[in-house]
Order: C-alpha cells, then structure tokens, then sequence
C-alpha cells in the first residue's frame, strides 16, 4: 500500500514539473497582477526550484541547502548598491569578492530573471529531461515577457555577470562535485557497538551519506566547528542508563502514537524525491508568507539570502558533529537491546543520528525569520497541501521549527538529545547569520 501511494505521489509531482514545459509561468495571486515585475521573477524561479529539488537525485538535504543559499546570495548581489537599499555580501561572507558596480541604469526584474536563469541551469545542470525542459521553457517565456525593456541588453548582462561571479565562488566550496549521490563507495565494516551502521538494504546505503560535508567552506562563520555540541549520552545497553532511556523514550512513544503525532510526523518528513526536502520546505514558508502579505522586493530578497545561507551553514555544522560522533540509529539499537520486531513509522535516513538535521535547520531557520519578522509572527504552512497533507498553524516559527524537530521522535529517527541540542546548534547558526549586515540603513 505504502509503495502504491509513493508511486501516486511521484506520478503527481511529474505532472506539476511537465506542467511547467507547456505553461512555465506559475503565477501566484500576487504575481498574477504584474506579471513583469521583479517580485513575480523571483516568485516563479523559486516555484520551480523547488519543483527541480523534487525531481533531481542528488539533491538530499544538505545538497538542496547549498543550491538554494546561492540563489539567495545571487538575489542580494543583483539588488546591492540599487535603489532597494541592500549591501553586498562581499567582505561578509567566507570568500566572496565585490563585484563591480552595474555601468549604467538597468531593469530590474530582466536582470534578475538573467541571474536566476544561469543559476538554476548552473545548480540544477543535473535534473532530468523534464527539468531540463522546465528551465528552458520559464527561461524563454520570462524572457519574451520582459526584454521589451530599453535596457534589456545592460538588463540580461549584468544579472549574467552577478551569477558568473557568485557560481565561480561557489565552485570552490568543497561541495560543488556529488559523486554516486553522496555515498562513498566503500561500505562500512567493524562498526563499534555506538557507531552508526547501515539502516536500509539498499546496496548504495551501505555507507553513509556525504561523511566530508561538514568540511564544506561555510558562509558565515569560520568552520563547522563554531557551533559544536557536546557528545550525546554515553552509549549503554543497561536499562537505567541515560542512553537506554533515550531510546525507551522513542519507543514507548511510537508505540502510542496520536493521529496529531503521526500528522505532524508525516508532514515534516520531506523527503528526497518525494519533496522540496527540508529547506525547501523553509523556502516555501517564506514564499507563502511573501505572497499573502505581498512583501516588496527588497524584503524578499534579504530573506531569502538569509535564510538560504542559514540552513546550508546549519547542515555543515550538523554533517560535521554527525560524523565526528558517528552515533548508532534508534531502529538498530532497539532492534538490538529492546524489541526486535519494531519498525519506525518513517524511513531511517542513511547517515548518522546526532545531531537532528530537521532540528538543526529548523533551529536555523527560525532564527532568521524571527529576526527578520519578529517573535511572534503567526503564519499557515500549506507546503504539502497538493500531496495531501492540509495546512498546519504556528503562532510563531519558534513554534515551528520545534514541531519539525519532535516530528523526528515521533517518526522513530531521533533520541531527544539529537532534538534538542540540534535546536540548539540551529539557534548558533542562526547568531552568526544574523550578523550579517544586508542594508544601507
């Protein structure tokens, strides 16, 4: 039954990318109204991005983080030193050289439509046919609706010039090359009774996801290293222990599941393949939000930069703790010390347990949007409503962002601690990011 349901949500998800090749322009009701203006070409290249994230294989969590940090990067560059009062990035973040300043006046939704263009052809070059399609289609439609501009030459050049010089950094990140999808080509063997091991039978799982991520060149911060955590509850198969408590904690609880809690636990899986992942679903967050309070250009620009770079520092950070304490998988250790016959209501993803990714990022996330909308900033996340899922409410993204993470307990993938010092861990990354300075005044 589960694999038939996979299968329908796969079929739909084709069908909303085909869709994109005959009618690539995906209006939403604020978009709808102009069409041509800068605010609606940001709109459409994130709908299709994250339409792309779904539909490219080596776009697992931390891969989907990085494309979309860029794009978010190469927004501010395009809008920096311009009528809107955003600064550049250079000097700020790792790397990251000043450009030139635009020669002359431009217009401002073709330069970003160029940028986007050659970013998303650059970042997604290995989506399939479809995708491929979808690129060229949103690239020729946008670009007939807008080079009637008296600057379209001056337009299309500078936005190609900003993605040039954003893309050619980005290259020498560390994470610019996926191999085999992530997995090294060597299984793992003689493992140590904490470490992880393989959770799937699949013949490419049998060794971890991308191990080196964590050295991936960070954005705002000068390693992985500036928001570690401590080590998790020392490994125990003894039933007083913190450690067996833990996983106790997991099982007890996924045994006694509510309908709330299996919601919530299905509603923020995201996984591969069958979502925008994880920070495709921060993304579409903010999309929503800049959609029904018809945030101006500016505003858009600076969070999607922001936000983007948090969650790809929060997956470096958090690839580097999982790695560093290589920590076992609640469905192998139960199995093991507790109950043989137990199964997860989700899927173990293949790479170590601690820290919570989903905790991490969302941390992150809620941190920059906190920052950037205030603490107490209401909103409805209908991400997964064409899958199915309806809409969930949150006073807050604090609220959020600790629903994502209590959603790995109650899918059977994450022990608290993972939970909560993840939390924690976003909440660094999200301190670092948000001492960025993005505008003029």
């Amino acid at each position: 039954m589960q694999s038939r349901k996979l299968r329908e949500m796969r079929l739909a998800r084709r069908q909303v990318l085909a869709g994109l090749v005959a009618a690539p322009v995906l209006l939403s009701a604020r978009a709808a109204q102009a069409a041509t203006d800068g605010a609606a070409v940001v709109d459409n290249w994130y709908r299709l991005t994250l339409e792309l994230v779904r539909h490219t294989p080596i776009y697992s969590p931390p891969v989907a983080s990085r494309a979309l940090a860029y794009m978010g990067i190469i927004l501010q560059e395009c809008l920096a030193g311009g009528p809107e009062g955003l600064i550049s990035l250079a000097g700020q973040v790792n790397g990251l050289a000043p450009l030139p300043p635009a020669d002359g006046p431009v217009d401002t939704a073709l330069m970003l439509h160029a940028a986007l263009s050659i970013a998303a052809q650059s970042l997604f070059s290995h989506t399939g046919p479809t995708g491929q399609r979808a690129m060229a289609a949103m690239e020729r439609n946008l670009t007939d609706k807008l080079a009637t501009s008296p600057h379209a030459s001056a337009s299309i050049a500078r936005g190609k010039a900003v993605a040039a010089h954003v893309l050619a950094w980005a290259e020498t990140d560390g994470g610019a090359k996926i191999e085999n999808m992530g997995f090294p080509q060597q299984a793992v063997k003689d493992a140590k009774p904490w470490e992880w091991v393989p959770t799937s039978k699949v013949a490419q799982q049998q060794a971890p996801l991308l191990p080196h991520w964590g050295d991936v060149r960070t954005f705002t911060m000068a390693g992985a290293a500036d928001c570690g955590l401590p080590p998790p509850p020392a490994y125990s198969e003894e039933p007083g222990s913190a450690f067996y408590a833990e996983a106790k904690e997991v099982y007890d609880t996924t045994r006694a599941l509510t309908p709330d809690q299996k919601a919530i636990a299905r509603f923020w899986s995201d996984d591969p393949m069958l979502s925008p992942t994880p920070p495709g679903h921060w993304i579409s967050i903010l999309r929503q939000i800049s959609d029904r309070d018809a945030l101006p250009l500016d505003r858009q620009v600076e969070a999607l930069a922001l936000l983007g770079m948090a969650m790809a520092d929060a997956f470096i950070c958090c690839w580097k703790t999982k790695f560093d304490y290589n920590l076992i998988r609640p469905v192998t250790y139960i199995d093991r010390v507790i109950d043989k016959t137990w199964q997860p209501i989700l899927n173990t993803p293949p790479f170590p347990e601690y820290p919570s990714g989903h905790s991490t990022q969302s941390g992150a996330a809620a941190g920059v949007l906190a920052h950037l909308f205030g603490d107490n900033f209401a909103f409805s996340d209908a991400t997964h409503e064409d899958d199915g899922l309806p809409a969930r409410n949150f006073p807050n993204f604090a609220a959020a962002a600790e629903e994502a993470a209590m959603s790995r307990l109650y899918g059977g993938i994450h022990f608290r601690s993972a939970i909560e010092q993840g939390l924690a861990q976003g909440a660094c990354v999200a301190g670092h990011v948000t001492q960025l300075k993005t505008r003029a005044a």
